[in-house]
């Protein structure tokens, strides 16, 4: 088998399977050497199917290449890599070996040229992510339970599609989709939910924090990012995405400004920055689609960036309340650079990754003159740096002294921070490098003084606002309820009605059940008891009368 056909993911995933049996020693170098491995395989996939095998009839496409597939697996790759080096201090292996399942099963879907092939893929990222969370112990395993579950129904919404689908069509081909079908319903509703939307958005915030303070890193970068990849390639265009990505993004802005975990906080933005990349989509243009991969790209890098900065405060503190936390830039200095590095980067300001992708989805929604929608992008982009941009480094590493000097965390997961710090500003600076392997030809040019300006007083009247209203920021120790709460407290509180409820009627029935028994009981004693009517000696007289006006009946009834 030439390099270019074998399957990329195969690396990862048989990698991760096997780090659980290699001495500590190995096992680091193997979190350093497979994803780029990885890496280098995913270049050599040409353009169309390399590899694949039949199923049950149909022909699998499990590898099949094109522009928007290297792009997502490239960085897929990059960010099992630098997670690996964050990652290297994590005891728990199994965890490690779940994160690299996961990462190689990301990759999978990217290269997936069929939809039962991607269905395969798909559940087993659902398996892999959920043994990510729970890796974290006890206090992980409800929010785990809630996340799979809430997957497995995503999973089986887009089984019954696929199913649909195919035989409808007689066809696999996982290509551009209308919505003018069930079944093409259910496929988007399957993919919307792993990219967090609405109505079920709550399973992010409620399950990633919970998981350990490498996991989390892992978490941000997959299942939402396939989920737009696989947007970008079943349903550009689609108008409703429009909406949903717009309820996303300011969703995830009002939650996370409300939000005192910082973990939390930074987990409603991945909602948050996901809707801009589903507006994108919904938008359908060559520029939009462009936006929307290179948003994809570059928030897996600066978000994986802002959740190894909290990482490192958690790992070094123990702590993730904002309330608890403060000051820790004079003894943690590097991870409040890099920190603010990663949140210059949400916030988009110019020289930084973000600055050079989200302007994009912006700038096609200005070309196709919607205008609501650029406006409210707008608006968007000042909220996100209201709560990324500058709450989460402000209450965690500045705001009032919390007392506590830890410094800065060990070398791995200080390099993984200067790594992703580096990618950030390089892409900001160099945005040619992303442009030059996106899906379509690029011909935008973010660095005009209408972009950079427009930008910075966007930004910089966001700050201010930030200030002036600064005490009403303040975080309490307060829990913010979300849809979640329909299913975690309101759904008890239901199942425990509903269980008394059927407790008392099963008793109602069954006391009448045994009073109508022993009614007929007692009516069968009364003729056929050994008192019983029945039960009684006859004369053989009377025996003879009834014989005879028995036969006298059916004489009569047979003559007629």
């Amino acid at each position: 088998m030439t390099a270019s056909a074998f399957p990329p993911f195969i690396v990862l995933v048989l990698g991760g399977l096997l780090l659980p049996l290699l001495s500590e020693r190995l096992r680091a170098f193997a979190l350093l050497g497979l994803p780029l491995v990885t890496l280098y395989l995913v270049w050599q996939v040409p353009d169309g199917v390399v590899l694949s095998a039949p199923f049950l009839g149909y022909e699998l496409a499990l590898v099949k290449g094109d522009a928007l597939s290297r792009l997502f697996a490239t960085v897929f790759a990059i960010m099992a890599f630098a997670g690996g080096l964050f990652a290297l201090n994590q005891a728990r292996v199994v965890e490690l070996a779940a994160a690299f399942c996961y990462a190689g099963s990301a990759i999978g879907v990217a290269f997936a040229g069929d939809l039962i092939t991607t269905f395969i893929f798909w559940e087993f990222m659902a398996i892999a992510s959920t043994l990510v969370v729970w890796s974290n112990g006890p206090s992980a395993r409800d929010a785990g339970l809630r996340y799979v579950v809430i997957h497995l129904l995503g999973g089986a919404l887009l089984m019954a599609g696929i199913a649909g689908h195919v035989a409808m069509t007689g066809s696999i081909v996982f290509d551009k989709m209308t919505l003018g079908t069930a079944s093409a319903w259910l496929i988007l509703a399957g993919f919307l939910i792993n990219a967090g939307a609405p109505p079920l958005s709550a399973w992010l915030p409620d399950a990633y924090p919970e998981s350990s303070w490498s996991g989390m890193v892992f978490l941000s970068a997959f299942t939402t990012k396939t989920a737009v990849y696989v947007l970008l390639r079943g349903f550009p265009g689609a108008e409703i995405l429009i909406y949903v990505g717009l309820f996303m993004v300011f969703y995830g802005i009002i939650y996370a400004i409300l939000e005192n975990d910082m973990r939390r906080i930074l987990a409603y933005s991945i909602v948050n920055q996901v809707g801009f990349m589903v507006v994108g989509v919904g938008i359908g243009t060559e520029m939009a689609l462009n936006g929307a991969a290179a948003h994809a790209f570059t928030h897996i890098i600066y978000k994986a960036l802002l959740l190894m900065s909290a990482g490192a405060v958690l790992f070094m503190t123990g702590r993730r309340k904002c309330s608890d936390l403060g000051g820790l830039y004079r003894t943690m200095p590097l991870t409040a650079v890099c920190g603010i590095v990663g949140a210059l980067s949400i916030s988009s300001f110019p020289l930084t990754s973000g600055f050079i992708s989200k302007s994009m989805i912006s700038e096609a929604a200005g070309l196709q003159h919607l205008d609501i929608v650029w406006y409210l992008l707008a608006a968007a982009s000042a909220g996100v740096f209201l709560h990324a941009g500058i709450k989460f480094p402000w209450f965690v590493f500045f705001q009032r002294d919390c007392g506590l000097r830890p410094t800065d965390p060990p070398w791995n997961m200080r390099a993984a921070m200067l790594l992703f710090a580096a990618l950030c500003i390089g892409f900001g600076v160099f945005p040619g490098v992303l442009y030059a392997i996106l899906p379509f030809p690029v011909s935008f040019v973010p660095y005009t003084a209408s972009h950079v300006i427009s930008q910075l007083q966007l930004l910089l009247f966001s700050g201010l606002a930030f200030f002036l209203m600064l005490d009403w920021l303040k975080r309490t120790l307060t829990i913010t309820l979300d849809v979640d709460w329909l299913y975690r407290r309101l759904g008890v509180v239901l199942a425990q009605s509903f269980d008394r409820t059927y407790e008392r009627a099963w008793n109602l029935t069954q006391n009448a059940g045994t009073s109508g028994a022993r009614s007929i009981a007692l009516l069968v004693r009364q003729y056929h008891g050994p008192g019983g009517i029945l039960a009684r000696t006859w004369p053989t007289g009377w025996m003879a009368f009834w014989t005879t006006v028995m036969l006298a009946a059916y004489l009569v009834l047979s003559s007629l």
